[in-house]
């Protein structure tokens, strides 16, 4: 009994100690966790002001925020092309010399404009013969009236008043030959200028602006071969191919944004406005025409471009930048706001997909507000300059 007593007794010591060599160690853990949750946080730079002196070295442009249909997009590859419902080739009917030029690549021109003056011996011959007919056929007019006449007066006999009829006759269908021949030779008769003149003016079919000229004083013209390319560039057609699977999610009036090579950081809009109905056996794609307005005129027929296609029917929509405008500053994605013009704001953006050109942000930014584009690389180094320098001086 006396044993078991004394083996509790050293037991309950033991425990004792233990519990007290703990409890210092519990306190100093309680103690530290409060020093470790209040210990400074590293600052977060979220504006960047810039020296005007530098500011002056910098090229700063800015761009809006855009919303856009966001449901999943076909990127297409394309050609811009002309307005095929109001371009025109113009070129001389026969051959012909050219002897004056009057319209020159640019220029803007109506309908029925003169572009050049040619000359062909072929039409100063049908000229020619028009003139013959119509004095034939004038002359066969009064011998016939006459020939009636007489006939009514039983001075000539009825034989000749029908052998007038038919001069007259084939006078008439005479005439309506040498006016056919000039038709087809692009120089429509005019009865108040009667010339045997070899000359003729060819004229604008469209109004529009003179895309393209081959064309020179003196040259030979061939009636194969265009001499004006004549076209209304307000709005041009892109013709992208699309792949059959993406051609049967495509519908007419579907958004489409547009980027072109030439032009880096620009976007276009337009719509689909034609879905092709033959599927090319080589390629295994579908033609689709956007209608694309050219307000700046800066676009050209023959420009190569990547469109990004919106089923019509989609009705979300997702907040969008260009690439160039987002960096990568402090391991996170951001923006540069302009608040001032020394003064910019280091936004926090969440990035989304790639949109070809430009990207999706998820998070950080509202339609509508100006970002930097052009430069921002430039002031993500500057930031991450001057955060450097904030570091170096805390570790001093």
């Amino acid at each position: 009994m006396k044993a078991f007593l004394a083996l509790l007794l050293g037991f309950a010591v033991l425990v004792g100690g233990c519990s007290k060599s703990e409890q210092p160690n519990s306190a100093a853990a309680q103690e530290e966790k409060p020093a470790a949750a209040k210990r400074p946080e590293k600052p977060e730079i979220n504006m960047l002001h810039i020296e005007s002196s530098m500011l002056r070295d910098l090229t700063i442009t800015t761009t809006q925020v855009e919303a856009r249909p966001g449901g999943q997009e076909s990127m297409l590859l394309g050609e811009l092309r002309v307005n095929e419902n109001a371009y025109a080739e113009v070129g001389a009917p026969i051959s012909s010399r050219i002897v004056r030029l009057l319209a020159a690549p640019g220029q803007v021109v109506r309908r029925g404009h003169a572009l050049a003056v040619l000359q062909s011996v072929e039409l100063g011959k049908a000229r020619s013969q028009l003139i013959t007919a119509r004095a034939r056929l004038a002359l066969a007019n009064r011998a016939l009236e006459r020939k009636r006449r007489l006939g009514a007066e039983r001075i000539v006999a009825q034989r000749e008043v029908q052998e007038a009829e038919a001069e007259a006759a084939s006078a008439e269908a005479e005439l309506r030959a040498a006016r056919s021949a000039l038709h087809a030779l692009g120089a429509a008769p005019n009865p108040d200028r009667e010339t045997e003149r070899p000359e003729y003016s060819l004229h604008s079919p469209v109004s529009g602006v003179v895309i393209d000229r081959n064309a020179f004083v003196g040259q030979m013209a061939d009636p194969a071969q265009p001499l004006f390319k004549v076209g209304d560039i307000s709005t041009l057609w892109l013709t992208v191919h699309a792949f059959e699977r993406d051609a049967v999610r495509i519908a007419p009036g579907s958004s489409a944004r547009i980027s072109f090579p030439a032009l880096p950081g620009k976007t276009f809009s337009g719509k689909v406005a034609l879905v092709g109905r033959h599927v090319d056996p080589d390629s295994r794609t579908v033609d689709v025409r956007i209608d694309i307005r050219n307000q700046d005129g800066l676009l050209r027929p023959g420009m190569s471009a990547t469109a990004w296609v919106t089923p019509g029917r989609e009705t979300m929509t997702v907040h969008t930048v260009p690439v160039a405008a987002l960096q990568r500053v402090e391991e996170v994605w951001a923006v540069f706001i302009p608040r001032n013009e020394s003064t910019f704001e280091i936004r926090k953006v969440g990035r989304g997909r790639d949109l070809g050109g430009e990207v999706e942000i998820l998070s950080g930014l509202k339609p509508g507000e100006s970002i930097v584009v052009d430069g921002s690389f430039l002031l993500k180094a500057e930031a991450e300059k001057a955060h450097g320098a904030g570091e170096h001086h805390e570790h001093q």
